[in-house]
């Protein structure tokens, strides 16, 4: 029997730091991974549904950080497998990179995981919170042994900054037959943003592929959120968020 897919918005992960400065949505369901580190949402705002992509990026020249942070993650996993019973998968929505360093404590969130899956039954799903770590646990059968398949959600961004365009087209291309309002959410995660107003060529190219995009929109007008140290701004319509 399949079980009712949880509202995200009940266990407040519209208040990570990658759902805080989008608009406010009644429900939020995580839909999994239609490509790579990227992650589909539907969401309910005033009863209309909508898809939402998600993908967090780092610069290159800042993988390291991310990669000491997956670290912590993966040991937490692991120590979670190790004493747990059945199959599940752990998907990481959203991790803080910047402020874990000192505070993260990898056996508390394996404890955690490991908690919550003795209260989970085959097909359920648990959003797991440890400080900035939102992931969500889900049970796929019961067995005397534990196995935890980890999936992470940082993609390592390897193009110059005014290549930015790319991964709106790629997100856009995931979506191109939907009939549901689209919500984009570029999450950049580096300490030196990869958008910048000063590069021209990147504002040119993501003018084009925005003005494209208006023009080619039939039913609704998609959104497309850029989001990193320096602010939140929506490209559609130019505004900023904060």
């Amino acid at each position: 029997m399949s079980l009712k897919p949880l509202n995200l918005i009940d266990a407040h992960f519209q208040n990570s730091n990658l759902f805080c400065h989008l608009p406010i949505f009644d429900a939020i369901y995580y839909d999994g991974h239609p490509e790579g580190k990227i992650q589909r949402y539907k969401a309910i705002r005033e009863d209309q549904e909508c898809t939402l992509l998600a993908l967090t990026i780092i610069r290159k020249e800042e993988d390291i950080l991310w990669e000491a942070a997956e670290d912590l993650l993966v040991r937490s996993v692991q120590e979670a497998a190790a004493r747990v019973q059945g199959v599940f998968t752990f998907d990481l929505l959203t991790f803080d990179v910047h402020h874990e360093t000192g505070n993260f404590n990898y056996g508390e969130l394996g404890t955690l995981i490991l908690n919550h899956s003795l209260k989970t039954k085959p097909g359920e799903q648990r959003l797991i919170k440890y400080s900035s770590a939102y992931g969500l646990l889900q049970k796929l059968v019961v067995e005397p042994w534990g196995k935890i398949t980890f999936k992470t959600s940082v993609e390592v961004f390897k193009d110059k900054p005014a290549f930015l365009y790319t991964l709106i087209n790629r997100l856009f291309k995931l979506v191109e037959l939907a009939r549901s309002p689209l919500i984009i959410l570029l999450n950049d995660v580096s300490s030196n943003p990869v958008y910048n107003s000063d590069n021209k060529d990147q504002q040119r190219f993501l003018s084009k592929v925005i003005a494209e995009k208006r023009e080619s929109s039939i039913e609704f007008l998609p959104e497309v959120y850029i989001q990193d140290k320096d602010g939140v701004r929506e490209l559609m319509s130019g505004s900023i968020v904060r």
